[in-house]
């Protein structure tokens, strides 16, 4: 009885519509919270070496915030500015290296991150939308050392302050009376390389990487 309660609620057609004209405003405003999980994907100069030289990524779960800005397109399609701040954490392990302070290195980012994304959404329906989103963006490093004269050799590892991506991810708006909450996840993929070599080009660190790149997931919360 209860189930068939809910589905009522959720399904039928006669059901009072929240926000009614929400959708119809050429522009909305919002923010979001939410959380996210940074990986770095290595592309190797030799492909054949011991397995023993990966380097393996640890990730930490990060903290994002940031605004919305949403361009009605027409009743399926919506042009979106979210710019964020990202703050995530990786570290980097080389199984190659024996001393204790060559095998760790932490890699601290504070990122703004500004994504232009498409929105593409189904027909409404009651209180709520599914839709898929893609776009691209970029990101720029607040924490980054790539102009730090020390490298490796001194203990720190450096990447690039500017990083371009895609995006790609699907969500769900929640029409509730007071406001429009959606949770969304989006896969982001870095198309440039992030890796600031040590000056030693023989560098057990750095040497055997052709390409770093940034993979993440995003969970966001978004009220509008």
């Amino acid at each position: 009885m209860l189930v068939q309660t809910a589905q009522a609620q959720l399904f039928s057609k006669e059901r009072l519509a929240n926000l009614e004209n929400f959708d119809k405003r050429f522009l909305s405003w919002g923010y979001f919270l939410g959380f996210n999980t940074y990986d770095f994907k290595f592309d190797y100069k030799n492909q054949f070496g011991d397995d023993n030289t990966d380097i393996l990524v640890e990730t930490q779960a990060g903290f994002n915030v940031g605004l919305i800005g949403d361009m009605r397109i027409n009743q399926y399609i919506n042009l979106r500015l979210e710019p964020g701040l990202y703050f995530t954490q990786r570290d980097l392990t080389f199984p190659n290296l024996t001393e204790p302070n060559d095998v760790l290195r932490e890699v601290k980012s504070t990122y703004i991150h500004v994504p232009l994304l498409v929105k593409f959404s189904t027909k409404r329906l009651n209180n709520i939308k599914p839709f898929i989103v893609g776009g691209v963006s970029r990101s720029w490093n607040l924490s980054s050392n790539e102009k730090n004269p020390e490298d490796n050799n001194e203990g720190q590892f450096r990447t690039t302050s500017g990083t371009s991506y895609f995006e790609v991810g699907f969500g769900i708006d929640f029409y509730l009376y007071f406001f429009k909450f959606t949770p969304s996840i989006r896969g982001v993929f870095a198309i440039s390389d992030e890796l600031v070599p040590d000056d030693d080009p023989n560098s057990p660190w750095t040497s055997n990487i052709d390409k770093m790149a940034t993979r993440g997931i995003f969970i966001n919360f978004t009220f509008q």
